[in-house]
């Protein structure tokens, strides 16, 4: 997976979505008066630009991530290399 190098407008983003700052940077970790900074310009961490990337585009709900649930992705990425192609092959397809 390819890490954003950027996000051009993060609070064009947020307006998509309907969110107010607040609502917005405190589900990636940032206050919102950070956030505020990063939409008026401010360079972004590599970490925050992925959390935003991983949170408001992917979709992906932090809050229900288990360290086992990595493990054992990566476990079967390892050893059934061919059935974890399935599988994201699969879940592609539901999106």
């Amino acid at each position: 997976m390819k890490l954003f190098k950027s996000i051009p407008n993060p609070k064009e983003i947020r307006q998509k979505l309907g969110l107010n700052q607040q609502e917005f940077w405190s589900k990636v970790g940032v206050t919102q008066s950070g956030g505020s900074r990063y939409e008026s310009g401010r360079e972004m961490p590599k970490a925050v630009r992925e959390l935003l990337r991983l949170v408001h585009i992917e979709h992906v709900d932090l809050t229900r991530i288990k360290r086992d649930d990595l493990l054992i992705a990566a476990m079967l990425k390892t050893q059934h290399p061919d059935l974890y192609k399935n599988l994201r092959k699969s879940a592609k397809q539901l999106k």
